[in-house]
């Protein structure tokens, strides 16, 4: 055999296994590559149309007008009232009216005194004035329980006479120590007595005074 025989005899073939995994691993390269270079399919969200954006509504209450400015008052002070000056007479010292009991129980009437007058400037309707008044009428009856157990004292009254003379209240202002007494006295000067009313400027006018009454036992 010659040389160039053998030569041709032992050159070695390729490993087809190893050519089979290399042409494997390039055509998964090819794959991939040629994957990562084809343009990615659009997605779901990109192909729907967007939705119009809702406008919003804005709802603008519209504030009611301001009221008008109330108007300007022309409040005017009051007058101050002039203070009514009362002017009290003093009445002039009377002796007090002395009565008696009698067999009847009946008592004389007191004496009758001449009235002190208010003096001129005491305003009419004004406060009552101080007086002392005449007596008109002054019926007085003795208590006879009184009698009987011997009471005796004067009482100091305090008489409101209106314009006709008619007593309109009566106070005790100095008790005669005998609330019997007192009592009969108040009671009897407001329901039966009357006097001649004080005047002012020729007219009548209220007016207070001071009437004593004097219980005396006949003989006491």
């Amino acid at each position: 055999m010659s040389s160039a025989s053998l030569a041709g005899a032992r050159r070695p073939h390729p490993d087809q296994v190893r050519v089979a995994a290399l042409s494997a691993a390039m055509a998964l390269n090819l794959v991939i590559l040629v994957a990562a270079l084809r343009p990615l399919p659009p997605r779901m969200a990109d192909v729907l149309p967007k939705p119009a954006p809702v406008p919003t509504v804005r709802i603008i209450e519209k504030e009611p007008p301001p009221p008008p400015a109330p108007p300007m008052l022309d409040v005017k002070p009051l007058p101050t009232p002039t203070p009514t000056t009362v002017t009290r007479v003093k009445p002039a010292p009377v002796a007090p009216p002395v009565v008696a009991a009698v067999e009847d129980g009946n008592i004389a009437a007191p004496p009758v005194s001449t009235p002190t007058l208010a003096p001129p400037s005491a305003a009419v309707g004004a406060a009552p004035v101080e007086a002392s008044l005449a007596y008109r009428r002054a019926p007085l009856d003795y208590p006879a329980i009184a009698m009987r157990q011997r009471m005796h004292g004067t009482v100091l009254l305090r008489v409101l006479v209106d314009e006709s003379g008619k007593p309109v209240d009566v106070q005790v202002e100095q008790s005669s120590g005998y609330p019997l007494l007192d009592r009969s006295a108040r009671t009897q000067v407001l329901s039966g007595w009357s006097f001649q009313p004080a005047m002012v400027d020729g007219r009548a006018v209220r007016a207070w005074a001071r009437v004593p009454v004097t219980f005396q036992l006949r003989g006491g």
